[in-house]
């Protein structure tokens, strides 16, 4: 670290020197333009780049040799660290089927579409400016979504409904591709000064709302799987059982989104205790279902029930996850003022 003494020059403006090597190694020189990023914890960001309209962060992949998977998880990577352009070159030629899997890959993505096809090159670009991107209300969306494929997951296990249960299944993309662009913009303002200033949030707020949105896209994911339960020929829910299982989801999803509300509204520190004071009851009332289990007269059935019951206390725990992290944004929050 060095210090600087601040000098006052023409009587209005305050000025300080650089360091002589810092400059030389930017090559800057009297009349160089920098961009200054002031912040509200006293600190200040010097950027030798300041014209960025035109910047297009891009890459080139060669993929003559990889398997479907791995282009595939190519695509979602290079999206998620936020490049703009992409182009996956194939000397030997890209097949109809190898197109395919691009679109399909492409339909997890918000803003990515595909700007050329030939024979040895397709190329993908974003379509989407951080200006453009709300976080918050992508994570509220998120939300939204997420508790509504839970509620509606528990009902089609306990109901057998296949319908409502493929329903579920099928939203499970909505709920990746809402998390896929929050973390390409998080991912992106860790090394792009102008892309915080685009999304109009603070770092620390970024990753409060990646995280959670985070935790999210897991009980999305456990919502899939108890969905897909009422999928299978044999597994059904017996009606002494759908009460129980009922009123587990109900108290769940109620942990999820009072922590939800905590971390996206001004709920308060009080509502993100609550969440952790209703999981403790939920814990407790889990535990002493699935020891009732160990004696059940259908192993078939305790079996599944089992799952889902594991399916209810992890999307609790991803629940418990947010409302941590929304008491240390609280705390993050009063410390501020």
């Amino acid at each position: 670290m060095e210090t600087r003494k601040v000098q006052l020059s023409g009587g209005t403006t305050y000025t300080i020197s650089l360091p002589k090597r810092w400059a030389q190694e930017h090559r800057i020189d009297a009349g160089s333009v920098l961009a200054l990023h002031p912040n509200g914890d006293g600190s200040i960001l010097i950027e030798t780049t300041t014209d960025r309209t035109s910047e297009d962060r891009a890459v080139s992949v060669d993929v003559s040799t990889a398997s479907d998977s791995a282009i595939q998880q190519r695509i979602l990577a290079l999206h998620a660290v936020g490049f703009d352009t992409v182009t996956l070159e194939d000397s030997t030629g890209h097949g109809p089927e190898r197109r395919q899997l691009v679109e399909e890959t492409l339909q997890e993505l918000s803003g990515f579409e595909l700007l050329e096809v030939t024979d040895h090159r397709i190329r993908l670009t974003n379509l989407i400016d951080a200006e453009n991107v709300d976080v918050r209300k992508s994570v509220l969306r998120l939300r939204l979504v997420m508790l509504a494929m839970h509620r509606d997951a528990v009902t089609a296990v306990i109901e057998g409904d296949e319908q409502l249960a493929r329903r579920v299944v099928d939203r499970d993309s909505e709920a990746d591709k809402l998390f896929a662009m929050v973390t390409r913009h998080f991912r992106r303002s860790l090394t792009d000064l102008h892309e915080v200033e685009k999304l109009d949030f603070s770092r620390d707020q970024l990753y409060e709302y990646y995280y959670a949105a985070r935790q999210f896209e897991r009980v999305a994911d456990h919502a899939e799987k108890i969905a897909r339960f009422a999928l299978e020929p044999n597994a059904s829910v017996s009606a002494s059982y759908a009460d129980d299982l009922s009123e587990l989801g109900s108290e769940t999803r109620r942990v999820v989104d009072d922590a939800a509300d905590a971390i996206l509204t001004d709920a308060g520190i009080e509502t993100a205790n609550a969440a952790l004071e209703k999981h403790q009851s939920l814990s407790t009332r889990i535990e002493e279902l699935d020891r009732e289990l160990y004696d059940h007269d259908v192993p078939s059935e305790a079996y599944m029930l089992g799952l889902l019951l594991d399916s209810l206390r992890r999307s609790a725990e991803y629940g418990v996850n947010v409302a941590s992290v929304a008491i240390q944004q609280i705390s993050r929050q009063n410390e501020q003022l």
